[in-house]
């Protein structure tokens, strides 16, 4: 297999390439019994789900022998207890979110569905702004005091913004926009910052860190034009990532992530050996002779089923300390070993015993096999990780943190 990526400038930033060759070599020698088993694993997966109602119940968690599934049922009712309808008073804020669909943005369509589910779980007013809907039909109906959109051009195109702004003459609507640097998504950000100004979007919102929003100077435009950028990091929805009882980890991996161009160069130096000799399970856009994608829903029983839950993270939060992925906390939450490289944030959102972390491919590839051949370290870092996301990083946690800088900007 060729080993040579080559490299190209993206904004002054050097980024590498994957040729479509070498994607083809990598993935045509990913272990047979990986995808040809994939079917068989998610339908597995759809049958749990159904009979979540008596296999997942608080008595059958607490009855495990598995300490992971036992503390983790016990952080999560620690948890939902906590922050269950804790802003319900909150009757000021009306949170109207533009939710992508799953085919089109999977990451968006995950994170955004989390946001949701979260604001409403501390009882705040929150709906979706489905991708096919009419939002005039929506503003009158739900009469929002926020709306949140993306800017991009695929999300800002499917407003009708002249009634957007009939509304808002008579309604107070506050609009917020991701902040996204022009670095970043390569777009010119001086038009975009023209935009905003006339169509009087009043805050933008970031799914970075605040250490980066205040280090980087790819968001000194922003705020040179007097934006307040609201920070809002990903984080584990206990109502979807929780272990599940009675379930043996027979999976080498599992490793539930898309599959593009910005991704697939670390795919490649990290990934190779393992997925040639080694079965597991993918699953993914992008990834080939897969048809059905598990939903959101799915993943916790196939988590339960991995020995290492594999993981990357894209090279900006390689060179920044600007964000952990959303698996970064699903995977701790779920209570699987976490193998990953060394995002910068890393250390500063969890402590160094609650992950297995390579700084290049040859430790990634040997920390793998230890995980699966030393379960008792593997699940004490397990165990730690879990007791940390259920304290500091939630959604839940994320969604008050966010509602709060909300109420001050009313």
């Amino acid at each position: 297999m060729a080993s040579s990526i080559t490299y190209k400038k993206i904004s002054n930033i050097p980024r590498r390439v994957l040729s479509s060759y070498q994607w083809y070599c990598f993935t045509s020698m990913i272990h047979p019994e990986t995808l040809g088993l994939h079917d068989e694993r998610l339908n597995w997966a759809l049958q749990m789900a159904k009979e979540s109602i008596i296999n997942e119940s608080e008595s059958s968690c607490m009855a495990s022998e598995d300490p992971i599934v036992t503390q983790g049922a016990r952080l999560v009712k620690e948890v939902e207890s906590e922050f269950v309808d804790c802003c319900k008073d909150w009757i000021d804020i009306k949170i109207l979110v533009h939710l992508p669909p799953f085919e089109l943005s999977p990451g968006g369509f995950s994170l955004f569905s989390n946001l949701i589910m979260a604001l409403q779980f501390i009882g705040l007013n929150t709906r979706a702004l489905e991708w096919q809907e009419e939002i005039a039909n929506v503003l009158k109906e739900f009469n929002p005091t926020f709306f949140l959109t993306s800017d991009s051009e695929a999300y800002l195109a499917r407003i009708k913004w002249t009634e957007v702004n009939h509304y808002r003459k008579h309604h107070n609507l506050k609009l917020g926009l991701t902040a996204a640097p022009e670095d970043l998504c390569n777009t010119p950000i001086n038009p975009r910052l023209q935009w905003a100004k006339n169509n009087q979007v009043d805050f933008y919102y970031s799914f970075h860190s605040k250490e980066s929003l205040k280090l980087r100077s790819i968001y000194k435009p922003f705020f040179d034009h007097s934006y307040r950028i609201l920070s809002v990091e990903f984080g584990a929805n206990p109502l979807l990532y929780r272990p599940v009882p009675s379930i043996d980890r027979d999976l080498n991996y599992v490793f539930l992530a898309s599959s593009n161009g910005e991704k697939r160069p670390r795919y490649f130096q990290y990934l190779c050996s393992i997925f040639r000799d080694t079965p597991g399970f993918i699953d993914g856009p992008g990834w080939p002779k897969i048809g059905q994608w598990a939903e959101n829903r799915l993943h916790r029983y196939l988590y339960a089923r991995a020995k290492v839950g594999i993981n990357l993270h894209i090279p900006d939060s390689i060179e920044w300390p600007s964000e952990l992925n959303e698996r970064t906390y699903i995977l701790a939450a779920c209570g699987v070993p976490q193998l990953v490289d060394s995002a910068l944030l890393l250390p500063k959102r969890f402590s160094t015993d609650s992950f297995f972390i390579a700084n290049n491919p040859k430790e990634y590839n040997e920390l793998f096999y230890y995980i699966i051949d030393h379960p008792l370290d593997a699940q004490k870092r397990a165990l730690q990780a879990q007791r940390e996301v259920f304290a500091k990083h939630t959604c839940f946690h994320r969604a008050k943190s966010f509602a709060s800088e909300l109420k001050e900007i009313i």
